[in-house]
């Protein structure tokens, strides 16, 4: 099974919660631990999974350890996921949500 990379769109966003060494972090993980290695997403392309990695992404708050976790979530059962992130119920939920970078006090 091979890694399916980022759509421009789930790069942007990252982009946006994430910065330097975290930013990179952030790609890889969402790369390597939030394709088509969840159940049943296996034959979905980078466009395709990002309701489930916009959803990593909501629920990280711009936080690793926040995207670590939901990336456990997601291998357990995204549905669970997509539940916490508010995409559960219309599936075009993610597409309207656009994150703010995060504030650094």
């Amino acid at each position: 099974m091979a890694d399916v990379p980022l759509s421009e769109e789930t790069k942007r966003r990252v982009a946006l919660l994430f910065s330097g060494r975290d930013l990179q972090e952030a790609t890889d993980l969402l790369v390597r631990e939030c394709g088509t290695n969840l159940p049943f997403l296996e034959m979905l392309n980078a466009e395709q999974l990002e309701r489930f990695r916009f959803a990593a992404l909501k629920v990280s708050d711009g936080s690793l350890e926040k995207l670590m976790n939901a990336l456990v979530m997601a291998q357990t059962d995204w549905r669970d996921l997509l539940m916490a992130a508010g995409f559960g119920h219309d599936l075009g939920a993610h597409l309207k949500w656009e994150p703010t970078p995060p504030r650094h006090d």
